[in-house]
């Protein structure tokens, strides 16, 4: 028996999600939720197989629900079920530890496949989105110059895209919290991005980690 929990804010989307995936042989909805506020308890209480999740929710995005979800426990499989196909939000979700990405134009039946790969160690995603993720790796690799991306800011990329927190970096390079702070800042700048999801998304688009 799969044991699925859904985040999505609409609420007709997120009852036929829930009736097909309740209905469905071999599955179980453990929970429905219109956001992620409270990923992190819910998750815990529940333990899910798997979870499907939507990008765009108020208060708390899928992008971070994800990461929430993976920091409680990695083995829960998440797969993304959003309508955005941009590579900004694609690779964001990915280095959060997303495990497949649907578009939710893709018919019912591919999510129910999707579930059943996931479990079994795939990585489903819309034909779509893999010939960008595809067309990403096949690129020539680029040493991120044209950024002026520093060798130590290049290494802080490459923990943050592994989950590290700015502790955890400053102690692997036995620098300061603030210090690690500045070469995000720093690292946040030459990208002209916001935040480390949309960095790190970025850093892997531009082969740059």
């Amino acid at each position: 028996m799969i044991a699925v929990s859904i985040y999505e804010d609409n609420e007709k989307l997120r009852d036929v999600l829930e009736m097909l995936i309740s209905t469905t042989d071999g599955f179980k909805v453990l929970g429905t939720y219109g956001d992620c506020q409270n990923v992190r308890a819910e998750i815990k209480a529940e333990r899910p197989d798997v979870v499907i999740m939507d990008i765009d929710m108020p208060g708390c995005s899928g992008i971070e629900g994800v990461k929430l979800i993976k920091e409680i426990d990695v083995t829960v499989k998440v797969i993304m079920h959003t309508v955005f196909d941009d590579d900004d939000k694609l690779f964001a979700c990915l280095s959060n530890g997303a495990d497949g990405y649907l578009l939710k134009r893709d018919t019912y039946v591919q999510l129910m496949f999707a579930i059943r790969d996931v479990m079994e160690g795939g990585a489903p995603m819309s034909p779509g989105i893999a010939r960008k993720v595809l067309t990403v790796f096949h690129k020539p690799k680029e040493t991120g110059e044209q950024y002026h991306i520093t060798p130590r800011e290049q290494q802080v990329l490459q923990l943050l895209s592994r989950g590290f927190s700015y502790r955890m970096i400053g102690l692997e390079f036995s620098i300061s919290p603030e210090t690690v702070k500045r070469h995000l800042k720093n690292i946040y700048q030459k990208l002209h991005v916001q935040c480390g999801p949309e960095a790190v998304a970025k850093a892997i688009r531009e082969k740059i980690i």
